[in-house]
């Protein structure tokens, strides 16, 4: 993949609890992380849409690497982006990062599908979403409706 400029980040505070016996945030504990980082890029690119409770996307695919381990006391933050649209999803790229040194701790790739919870089937990708995402990443080739 090439290299991502983030447009959105959001710091990450630790606690206690997300340490494992090896000392370092246990695995399990990320997906919280990446939730936060999709949750807040959401209501900035979307907060109108957000807001009504009618989000409509699930997750349906989501791969995670862990690269190097979290420590207490590290300064870590979530980066998140839209990398592709299709019809009915769109794929997220989110990296959880040390602030102060750049590290890369862990990579996520998520595919998101479009939801209606009323019918329980997948639905188009809105045109407000499309717009929405491609805007706010300033990149009009992420859309890769057939």
């Amino acid at each position: 993949m090439e290299r991502l400029n983030f447009k959105h980040t959001i710091p990450i505070q630790l606690r206690f609890n997300d340490f494992d016996a090896l000392g370092h945030v246990n695995n399990s504990v990320y997906f919280s992380f990446y939730d936060l980082g999709k949750t807040s890029y959401f209501n900035e690119v979307m907060p109108e849409m957000v807001s009504s409770n009618d989000v409509g996307v699930v997750i349906a695919n989501i791969q995670v690497s862990f690269l190097l381990p979290v420590y207490p006391n590290e300064n870590v933050a979530v980066q998140t982006a839209v990398v592709e649209i299709g019809n009915k999803s769109f794929k997220l790229f989110q990296q959880l990062i040390n602030v102060d040194t750049n590290e890369v701790k862990c990579i996520c790739q998520t595919v998101m599908v479009g939801f209606d919870a009323k019918t329980k089937a997948t639905k188009l990708i809105s045109d407000e979403w499309r717009k929405a995402m491609i805007d706010y990443e300033g990149r009009g080739d992420l859309s890769k409706t057939v």
